[in-house]
């Protein structure tokens, strides 16, 4: 019997085209609170950005896996928190400076830009209303401040250079435009198994929703990984079974085929 679901949020349960949450997928949230299920946000965006995002989708969970699995957070209380190494940090910054790379440093409450590039300008044009921009700031503020995640602007074949660079970190990437990097020993998977041994429940009685790359260790970690019909083939491959689009109601068909409505 599933009692936690856990979802990603770009892509999910907002839409690209309208970034918003639709009604149908509201009332089936609500239908599965109704029986019990806790609902669980488990999203690559910070507490800060997250909160923009939270008046948009209109709806309170239970729990909330932040910063692709970095931060976790049941009613007000931090039960999981990793940051990136300093030492990483120390030895990307020459790297990011020598080959141009705009980056962004994702701190609890503050986050800032390295520089801004035409990546950085496309992203923002694509996430809309639910991505404000961030300051520019030195890099090096890093080495002084707890940093949760770096979103990279590079592309999947700048990746073996960059982490070369970067030891003891990994990227998790939903966008052609850059990758999440975090922790070697992070992730989503990480922060859900942190979720359920707080809560008191089983990896048996789980399920999840994603579309993008940072989904995939989400998806497999679960009882039942739903991909929505929008996301690429590798994570489509990864699940258990593939709903429709976020903008043809995948969540709602999904929670109504396993029978969770």
């Amino acid at each position: 019997m599933i009692k936690s679901i856990f979802f990603d949020v770009d892509g999910t349960l907002l839409s690209f085209k309208t970034h918003a949450m639709s009604e149908k997928t509201k009332e089936a949230l609500e239908e599965a609170r109704k029986k019990g299920i806790k609902l669980f946000i488990a999203t690559g965006r910070s507490p800060k950005t997250f909160e923009i995002v939270k008046k948009t989708l209109g709806f309170e969970f239970d729990g909330y896996v932040m910063l692709n699995g970095q931060y976790c957070v049941v009613e007000d209380k931090v039960i999981h928190s990793m940051t990136l190494p300093k030492e990483s940090l120390e030895s990307i910054i020459p790297y990011l400076e020598k080959e141009k790379i705009s980056c962004e440093f994702v701190e609890l409450d503050y986050m800032y830009t390295n520089f801004v590039n035409e990546r950085v300008i496309e992203l923002r044009k694509f996430l809309g209303s639910t991505f404000k921009p961030t300051p520019i700031e030195d890099p090096r503020r890093s080495l002084e401040n707890e940093t949760y995640q770096l979103c990279a602007y590079i592309n999947e074949d700048e990746e073996k250079d960059y982490f070369e660079n970067m030891p003891k970190c990994r990227a998790v990437r939903w966008n052609k435009l850059f990758v999440d990097v975090i922790p070697s020993d992070g992730g989503k998977g990480v922060g859900i198994k942190k979720m359920i041994d707080y809560l008191g429940i089983s990896q048996e009685e789980t399920m999840a929703f994603g579309d993008g790359g940072n989904d995939i260790e989400m998806l497999e970690f679960v009882k039942i990984g739903v991909a929505m019909g929008n996301a690429e083939d590798n994570v489509k491959k990864s699940a258990d079974y593939v709903t429709e689009s976020v903008d043809d109601e995948g969540i709602y068909k999904a929670l109504k085929k396993f029978e969770i409505i």
